[in-house]
């Protein structure tokens, strides 16, 4: 169960679990140990779980014709990561996600959480409201990359995720943002210089 209580905790900043309920969500869940670079999504399969990061980071991403790489989603600790469009829809997943450290996460297979909220209020309570914030934050992020520079972008990000722009790669901060990592490097010396 110790491998949950971080879970649990995600879960109820938002719904109450009962104790049965916490064991009839460890029931359908399974601890996985993902080693740096591993896929656990790629193009072309059905995404079958809603992986929760324990510990760790991913990148969701996908590649352009020209075969450039466009990460569209960064998952740190405490965080779910999927090709969400494929597990929803159950339908191929356009998106790879990948394992950017050795990483340890809690799966929780389509087939048995969709049943699952269909007969527990709370979880199903939990997912629509995470959801609703997801796709908040995903319009937010889309009217930031609209409206404002690739610098203030960057300081948004960390400001908002220190730890992710320490822990995760420059070139995939720079992917996230829409810019080259060369670009970003520019950023990140003259903001040195500046403070």
């Amino acid at each position: 169960m110790e491998d949950f209580q971080n879970l649990f905790a995600n879960i109820e900043r938002y719904v109450t679990l009962t104790e049965n309920e916490k064991e009839w969500i460890s029931s359908i869940t399974t601890v996985t140990r993902i080693k740096r670079r591993q896929f656990i999504d790629q193009p072309r399969f059905v995404s079958q779980y809603r992986n929760y990061v324990v510990k760790g980071s991913f990148r969701s991403f996908y590649l352009d014709a020209e075969g450039k790489e466009h990460t569209v989603q960064i998952a740190m600790d405490d965080w779910f990561v999927s090709d969400f469009y494929s597990y929803i829809t159950q339908t191929p997943a356009t998106l790879f996600v990948e394992a950017l450290e050795d990483s340890l996460i809690l799966q929780m297979a389509y087939d048995d959480i969709e049943p699952l909220c269909r007969e527990m209020h709370a979880l199903s309570e939990y997912f629509r409201v995470t959801t609703e914030r997801a796709f908040a934050f995903s319009r937010k992020r889309a009217l930031s990359n609209l409206s404002k520079t690739a610098e203030e972008r960057f300081l948004e990000l960390q400001e908002r995720y220190p730890e992710m722009v320490q822990r995760v790669p420059q070139k995939v901060i720079a992917s996230y943002l829409g810019m080259t990592p060369e670009f970003l490097s520019k950023i990140r010396k003259k903001l040195a210089i500046e403070s």
